[in-house]
């Protein structure tokens, strides 16, 4: 079964404690602060691979973490980053967050997006000594990490997209064309998932086509096995709009799924076409088909059951495709498919760990809150807990 979504939980790592330690050599009784700094959390990663094909890999696994850093020990040691999370996806595949906003969209391979960065770690007592203060013995606790619940949805990549009704004959023209090996019958929706194929040129260049599934009438409202899959042709920059010759009425044919195509949306219907008159083998004489239609960019007969045109469209496509565009960078210098930004987590607080216990530094949040934070940076019931003038027993 193809997959072309899948709703995942990303949690980056949090950051490792501070170290809380002091010197202890011979005849150095009391030693200064020497602990480290807590390790950076690592964070969560997805990076497009081009031989992936669609989000099935996200069906037995949802929840991606990235490890926590380690923490500070004695001696000036730092602990150790937390090691990344990495989510392969395919080329094509867009992130939503829960408002559904496209927050990365990863058309190139070896696009690669930060989804959660990591916690800072906290610093070791060492950073605490001053003149008046020269055994501090605290140290920060390392800051939580991002997570988010985020949707991923796959748009496939092509330089043309087949369209039409079922049974027009798309997979077995692009079985033809390409290097593709679809499940080709003569009954509608044979095709129940897209299938993308290469066609090779003499001089070596290559398209991506991609057959999509068969459209109805009414598909753009939900009816049919098309809907589902209209998304797909989004990202075509040319549409070829195979017609059943045989069936007659190839005006009507045309003009069926034309009108799907614009109530769909997403500037469908402006997209250039290239008109197939499929199954010409069985008509004494291909059909005279020349709309007065600007997007309409060439018209071929051919028979993909003998290969009759084949060639001539195969020509036709290298030479009516335009070239795709080179992804355009921003201010940044980063490319428009990165366009995620994670936001960073601004705390008014921050929790430093003592020899007794906690304490709480800055403007504390709410109680709920507040005890959420001392429990993930380590605080158990019974621990003393510092705010202010104030020392409290965590419950």
């Amino acid at each position: 079964m193809f997959h072309d979504r899948a709703t995942i939980q990303v949690v980056a790592g949090r950051g490792g404690n501070g170290g809380l330690s002091f010197r202890r050599e011979k005849y150095v009784p009391r030693g200064g602060p020497d602990g480290g700094d807590g390790g950076r959390g690592g964070d969560v990663v997805v990076e497009a691979d081009p031989d992936l094909r669609d989000l099935s890999s996200f069906r037995s696994r949802r929840v991606f973490r990235g490890e926590n850093g380690e923490p500070g020990r004695g001696g000036g040691r730092n602990g150790a980053n937390g090691s990344d999370a990495r989510l392969a996806v395919p080329v094509g595949t867009q992130v939503l967050d829960a408002d559904g906003q496209v927050v990365a969209d990863l058309v190139a391979a070896g696009a690669r997006v930060v989804l959660a960065r990591g916690g800072a770690g906290g610093r070791g007592n060492k950073h605490f000594a001053t003149p008046t203060r020269q055994t501090p013995r605290f140290a920060e606790t390392g800051l939580p990490g991002e997570e988010a619940v985020l949707e991923l949805r796959l748009k496939l990549v092509a330089d043309a997209a087949l369209v039409g009704l079922p049974n027009a004959g798309k997979s077995s023209l692009l079985r033809r064309i390409s290097n593709a090996k679809p499940k080709v019958a003569d009954y509608p929706f044979t095709t129940l998932a897209p299938v993308l194929g290469t066609v090779d040129a003499p001089d070596g260049r290559q398209l991506t086509v991609a057959d999509v599934p068969g459209l109805i009438e009414g598909a753009s409202r939900g009816v049919g096995l098309g809907h589902e899959f209209l998304a797909h042709l989004e990202r075509a920059r040319v549409l070829v709009h195979v017609v059943d010759a045989a069936a007659g009425d190839v005006e009507g044919q045309f003009q069926a799924i034309d009108r799907e195509l614009g109530e769909y949306g997403a500037g469908l219907n402006e997209r250039p076409q290239i008109v197939v008159l499929n199954k010409i083998d069985l008509l004494p004489s291909p059909p005279s088909f020349a709309p007065a239609d600007g997007r309409v960019l060439g018209v071929f007969a051919v028979s993909a059951a003998t290969g009759r045109g084949v060639e001539e469209l195969r020509r036709g496509l290298f030479a009516l495709i335009p070239p795709a565009p080179e992804p355009v960078a921003d201010e940044s210098g980063l490319a428009e498919f990165l366009v995620y930004r994670p936001r960073s987590r601004s705390t008014s607080f921050r929790i430093l760990r003592t020899d007794r216990g906690f304490r709480v530094v800055g403007t504390p949040p709410d109680t709920r809150e507040l005890e959420a934070a001392l429990r993930a940076a380590g605080a158990r019931s019974g621990a003393e807990v510092e705010i202010g003038d104030e020392t409290l027993v965590l419950g």
